[in-house]
């Protein structure tokens, strides 16, 4: 499961390739780069590149579009996410430290 999540999360995909996979436009894709809903890294000679994660976020960006739903609205429910996501995280951390400090095993 961690290698997936790792292997989801690499950033190497190219612009045009994610346009092929989601059927956005280039234009479409920077577009929502700009409202801060997707985070591409840049090479060395500055092209995006996007994770598998990245592809899977800007379709359901762009089915919640089609939907009606505002980029500001995606933004906050992204913002929500993460911080729930971050403290669902932190807690398995503690719970982990915790477990070890004790000696407590998961079967």
């Amino acid at each position: 499961m961690e290698n997936e999540a790792s292997y989801k999360n690499r950033k190497v995909i190219s612009i045009g390739t994610v346009s092929e996979l989601t059927g956005l436009s280039e234009r479409q894709i920077r577009y929502y780069e700009e409202r801060k809903l997707v985070f591409p890294e840049r090479s060395d000679r500055g092209s995006r590149k996007y994770s598998f994660s990245d592809v899977e976020r800007l379709i359901d960006i762009a089915n919640k579009r089609e939907e009606g739903v505002r980029t500001e609205e995606i933004r906050s429910e992204l913002k929500r996410k993460k911080k729930k996501d971050d403290k669902a995280t932190r807690s398995k951390m503690i719970q982990g430290q915790l477990n070890a400090q004790f000696g407590i095993r998961k079967k």
